[in-house]
């Protein structure tokens, strides 16, 4: 059953009947049973002063594009309510020119475009009134014997309306229904929601939870007569098998999703994800189409179902099953869209939003995570309206024109068309070592800038968590996870891909940045010193760039290395023999992948940086203590020391690094690898040759 969640106290601090509607409106999104992510429309009318100083009556409604549950005062649009009442005369309305009218009855041109269900609002005589999309009610609007089902729970309280698609036809069929009948308390829409109100936002919200919990009731009363999807077919792998299986299929899946531009993955085996995918009947049941309209923009028509038995069936044999099936997928999505074009449509990506597999769970594709984890969780809201329509009977959806309507309907491209324009990196995945330190932290928050996810690792956790706290707070939760990586160990390392894969679905680009340094005459270098240079810088560099060339091959779809370099990789650096030799090696080393990986689309490149003393760990180490003696110096005449021997007479700062990194990442040096770019103020001495 959901809950009520209005409370008194909230009450008494709202001091404007908007204050009412943001609350109310709030308590209604936060419920996914009761209404979808970006879904439903919540209203209020009230007398407000127009700029003459005169009363009018207004309706605030919920503005395209905003989500319920998260929404403030900004979020609606205030209209002039006399000047929309007239439309009830009209016989039927364009979206086109309903749009273009309620534009000119809006009381401030600088709030947002009203919702395209603006007109169910202010056709309704009542002065609030809540549109939403709840499991149980939809439920029911999904089942073919739902009208009689809702007489059963709701007796000649409701009004039912057949499905058609939202604008001024259905605004005019709710409000001639709720005329109609006099007892009419709700309206069902087939195949859409529930519309309830109120003369108090109290009131309108009490009726949205009491109707929900109705439905609830008498649909858990039904699912005990029935067995859940069919019962059992397949069992579930343990959640550590699960894992394993997932962090082995994801980039193989990424890579057959990708469709000219990449997916962010993500996952989801919870319970009752896990109970429909290895039930009887999920197949069948997952291919009858949408729940809802507010599903399908997201979900597309139909998932993917990679009928795998875990029991019988391998890894390897699952990695096939998903690019016969992936193909078929796109092709088939290809053909529904040339059945059903209108001129001038584009098609979208054809690859799936919600791929299911029994024994695993559920994968969600998307542009970025927050709108893989949306599919995913509509996806779970369709799972939960599938079973509540087949307690009650047949679970029956939109028919494949209804749905392309809806898929390529003006208006709801309209709403996509609000979203910020993708940047260099979106899409993208980024893994960054040393990613706590001056280069690597501010590698991370360049690439987040430019729109990608990231992994921020370093041996100190402490210091990457802080810098992905950073970039979360500025960019979204989950744009940058932190994870401790010592890139001496083997193990370290493929936790931290496996990791990745888990949360993102693969990685497109890396940056071997950790790093370390030591400066002694070579008499009294000792093969410790040697070593752990070695260790470090050589080793630690061969198996990051070795697991992400493994991972990249996998994924087939390219990928970017950048080494992080030294100028004591083309320079013979006085006192420093373990350090030089070992940072040539790296260079050398991301040559030999560039080689190797070209066939594949994975480029790899150096960036050869000089003196970057501010916010590195290194310089506040021995290290400056060294290089100062090496050149007979005092430690604070350092930084002018290596200023003045460059020929730009310029310090060199982190952020140059990493615009340098970013650079050789993106698109602007797509036919670039193999290369060393030296980002040393010029040193002349260091000159590639």
């Amino acid at each position: 059953m959901v809950k009520n969640l209005w409370n008194t106290q909230d009450e008494a601090s709202l001091s404007t009947g908007l204050d009412e509607l943001v609350y109310r409106s709030n308590l209604i999104g936060t419920d996914r049973a009761v209404c979808n992510f970006g879904g439903g429309n919540t209203s209020m009318k009230t007398t407000e002063k127009d700029f003459r100083g005169r009363d009018i009556e207004v309706m605030w409604v919920k503005g395209s594009g905003s989500d319920l549950a998260t929404l403030k005062h900004h979020n609606f649009t205030g209209l002039n309510l006399t000047d929309i009442l007239p439309l009830q005369d009209k016989e039927d309305m364009s979206d086109e020119d309903m749009v273009n009218y309620l534009s000119h009855c809006m009381i401030d041109s600088k709030h947002p475009r009203a919702s395209i269900e603006t007109l169910l609002h202010a056709f309704l005589p009542y002065k609030n009134v809540d549109h939403t999309h709840p499991d149980a009610i939809i439920s029911i609007c999904c089942a073919d014997n739902g009208q009689e089902i809702a007489k059963d729970i709701f007796g000649d309280r409701f009004v039912w309306v057949p499905y058609i698609r939202p604008g001024f036809k259905l605004s005019k069929m709710i409000a001639d229904g709720v005329k109609a009948n006099p007892n009419a308390e709700l309206v069902l829409m087939e195949k859409h929601g529930l519309v309830v109100w109120g003369d108090t936002a109290k009131e309108s919200y009490y009726k949205t939870i009491d109707v929900i919990n109705e439905a609830e009731a008498y649909i858990k009363k039904a699912a005990e007569q029935k067995q859940t999807f069919g019962g059992v077919k397949y069992s579930s792998l343990s959640e550590d098998q699960r894992k394993e299986s997932l962090s082995a299929v994801l980039p193989h899946l990424r890579g057959q999703v990708f469709e000219e531009k990449a997916m962010i993955l993500t996952y989801d085996d919870n319970t009752e994800i896990l109970s429909f995918v290895n039930s009887q009947h999920a197949e069948n049941l997952s291919q009858v189409g949408a729940a809802c309209p507010d599903h399908l923009v997201h979900t597309k028509r139909t998932p993917l179902f990679i009928d795998w038995d875990p029991s019988s069936q391998s890894t390897d044999e699952l990695k096939q099953l998903i690019t016969d099936k992936v193909a078929s997928y796109k092709n088939e999505y290809r053909e529904y869209f040339e059945r059903n074009k209108n001129e001038g449509d584009i098609m979208f990506e054809p690859s799936p939003r919600v791929i299911l597999i029994p024994g695993i769970g559920m994968i969600n594709t998307g542009k970025d995570l927050k709108m893989a984890n949306v599919s995913g969780a509509l996806y779970n809201r369709a799972v939960q309206v599938m079973k509540g329509a087949t307690a009650l009977g047949e679970f029956v959806s939109l028919n494949e024109n209804e749905s392309y309507e809806i898929e390529y309907w003006p208006l709801e491209l309209y709403k996509l068309s609000l979203a910020p324009a993708e940047a260099e990196f979106s899409r993208k995945v980024a893994l960054v070592t040393g990613g706590a330190g001056g280069i690597g932290s501010e590698t991370c928050k360049l690439y987040a800038e430019g729109g990608a996810h990231v992994v921020v690792t370093d041996l100190n956790l402490q210091g990457a968590e802080h810098v992905a706290k950073e970039i979360n707070q500025q960019y979204g939760d989950k744009q940058a996870i932190a994870l401790k990586m010592d890139v001496t160990k083997e193990e370290d390392i493929q936790a931290a891909y496996k990791e990745a894969i888990l949360q993102y679905g693969g990685v497109d680009m890396i940056v071997n940045n950790a790093g370390l340094a030591t400066s002694n005459p070579i008499e009294e270098t000792t093969l410790k010193e040697w070593q752990l240079n070695m260790d470090v810088l050589g080793t630690g560099y061969f198996l990051v760039g070795r697991e992400a060339f493994k991972l990249m091959k996998e994924q087939g779809t390219g990928g970017s290395m950048v080494f992080v370099g030294s100028k004591n990789s083309v320079y013979a650096g006085r006192n420093a023999s373990a350090y030089s030799s070992v940072k040539a090696l790296e260079t050398h080393l991301a040559r030999c992948l560039a080689a190797e990986g070209g066939q594949y689309g994975i480029r790899v490149n150096s960036v050869l940086p000089d003196a970057v003393l501010q916010g590195s760990a290194i310089w506040n180490s021995s290290w400056k203590e060294e290089r100062a003696a090496a050149y007979g110096i005092e430690p604070d005449e350092l930084e002018d020391h290596y200023r003045k021997r460059t020929a730009l007479l310029v310090n060199i700062l982190p952020k140059d690094i990493a615009e340098s990194i970013a650079f050789l990442s993106s698109s602007k040096a797509a036919k670039t690898t193999g290369c060393m770019i030296t980002v040393d103020g010029g040193v002349p001495a260091a000159f590639t040759r």
